[in-house]
C-alpha cells in the first residue's frame, strides 16, 4: 500500500486539477480488493502507477497540494495505518468503512470552507479516490450523494479499477483513470438511480452505474453469497446456473411495466413476464465484469421471460451486446421505470441486492438530476 500511496501522492502534488486553488486529496483504499490481491493486476497496476508519477513530473508540483489533514484523526497515531494516512491513504477494514470514511472527510471538507470563507481565502478543492471494487464506490458515492449542496462545488470523486469487475470506474484501466488525475480534467455531475418501493423505510436504495431487478439480481445476489469461497470467475458461474434454476427459485410472473421517456412524451406501457429489467445512468453501460447489458445509447433494457433452451443460446450475448437484436429485449430512454408485480424479486444496486415483495410494489427506478461531481478529460 505503501507504494500505491506514494505514486499517486506525486501524480497529485504535479495534478492539473482544479488549478487556481489549494488541493488536497483522499485516497480510501480496500486492500481485499482483486486490483491488489491478484498478482497479475497488481504487476500492472504498478507499471501503469509508475508511468504516471514519471509522466506526472511534466507538470510543475503545487505547493498548495497537500493530503486531506482530516485523515490522520481516523487512524490511531504512530501506527501504519497513521504512516498511510500521512500519504492520503486510509486502508478500509470492512463492510461500511469507506462510507465513514466519506462522511467524515465530508464534514472535514465544509469545515475548511467555512474557515477559509471567513479569512477570505480562496477555497480548498477536494480530490476523493476511490481504490477497490464496485462495492467501495458505491458506498463513497452514496455518501457524498447527502452532501450539502453548497459542498458540491469544492470537490470531486474519481474511481480506480481496483476491484475484479470495475463497471463503475471512470476509466476501464488504471492508466486511464491516473491520466484524469494528472489532468488536465473538467469537473462534471453524474446523476444517480434510485429504487423507490411503497414500504414505508425500505429504500430508496441508491445505484450510479445500473439498477436492475431479475435474474441478474439474484446472479448478483448469489456470486456475494458465495465470494471467497468459489474459486475462478463465480459471476460466470452464476449466469450458467442462473440460466437453468433461476425459474424455480422465483416465480417470473407477470409485470406491469410503465417506461416514462425522459422527453416527455407518453410512457410505454407493457405487462410482460418480465427476466430481467435494467436501468443505467446513461447508455453504453456494463455490469458483471465488462457485460454489455447496456450496447448501445439506450439506458434501459427489458428482457421477456424464454424458455430454457433459448435462455441458453442467448446468455452468451449479454457479454458482446448483440442481444439489442433479438425480440425478447426490449430497450428504451427513460427518466423513470415504474413496475408492479405479484411475486418476490430481486434488486441490485451496483452489485449489492435487496429482495422486494409483493407489499413494496408499486415500485420505480428513477434518475436523479446530475448530483455527483466526477473528473472527465479536459
Amino acid at each position: 500500500m505503501t507504494i500505491f500511496a506514494d505514486c499517486l501522492a506525486a501524480v497529485c502534488t504535479h495534478s492539473l486539477v482544479a488549478p487556481g486553488r489549494s488541493l488536497s486529496w483522499a485516497i480510501i483504499a480496500n486492500p481485499k480488493a482483486g486490483g491488489f490481491t491478484i498478482a497479475k493486476r497488481w504487476k500492472q497496476h504498478l507499471a501503469d502507477l509508475d508511468k504516471a508519477r514519471s509522466r506526472s513530473l511534466a507538470n510543475p508540483a503545487r505547493e498548495d497540494a497537500s493530503p486531506a489533514r482530516i485523515l490522520g484523526t481516523l487512524v490511531p497515531p504512530d501506527s501504519e495505518a497513521a504512516s498511510l494516512a500521512a500519504r492520503g491513504l486510509i486502508a478500509t477494514t470492512g463492510p461500511g468503512h469507506a462510507a465513514e470514511l466519506a462522511n467524515a472527510l465530508a464534514e472535514g471538507l465544509e469545515a475548511r470552507c467555512e474557515a477559509a470563507s471567513a479569512m477570505a481565502k480562496p477555497l480548498p478543492f477536494l480530490v476523493i479516490i476511490t481504490a477497490g471494487g464496485d462495492g467501495t464506490s458505491l458506498e463513497v458515492l452514496s455518501s457524498f450523494y447527502h452532501a450539502p449542496q453548497a459542498l458540491r462545488e469544492h470537490f470531486a470523486i474519481l474511481r480506480l479499477p481496483m476491484g475484479t469487475g470495475n463497471d463503475g470506474a471512470d476509466a476501464p484501466t488504471l492508466a486511464g483513470a491516473l491520466a484524469l488525475l494528472a489532468g488536465p480534467a473538467r469537473v462534471m455531475r453524474q446523476r444517480a438511480l434510485r429504487l423507490l418501493t411503497s414500504t414505508a423505510g425500505k429504500g430508496p436504495f441508491l445505484a450510479f452505474n445500473i439498477l436492475s431487478v431479475g435474474l441478474d439480481a439474484f446472479v448478483t445476489h448469489m456470486t456475494n453469497k458465495m465470494k471467497g469461497r468459489l474459486p475462478g470467475d463465480s459471476y460466470k458461474l452464476w449466469v450458467d446456473i442462473a440460466s437453468l434454476l433461476y425459474d424455480r427459485l422465483y416465480k417470473v410472473g407477470p409485470m406491469d411495466v410503465k417506461v416514462r421517456p425522459a422527453d416527455g412524451k407518453a410512457p410505454d406501457e407493457l405487462r410482460q413476464k418480465v427476466l430481467l429489467l435494467a436501468v443505467g445512468e446513461s447508455g453504453h453501460r456494463t455490469y458483471g465484469s465488462h457485460k454489455k447489458i447496456l450496447p448501445d445509447d439506450r439506458n434501459v433494457c427489458l428482457v421477456r421471460q424464454m424458455p430454457l433452451l433459448r435462455k441458453v443460446r442467448l446468455k452468451g450475448l449479454f457479454t458482446t451486446g448483440e442481444h439489442v437484436r433479438t425480440p425478447e429485449c426490449l430497450f428504451f430512454n427513460a427518466s423513470r421505470v415504474e413496475f408492479t408485480g405479484s411475486f418476490p424479486i430481486l434488486a441490485q444496486m451496483d452489485g449489492e441486492t435487496v429482495l422486494l415483495d409483493p407489499a413494496d410494489f408499486p415500485a420505480a427506478i428513477e434518475l436523479t438530476p446530475p448530483v455527483i461531481p466526477i473528473l472527465k478529460k479536459a
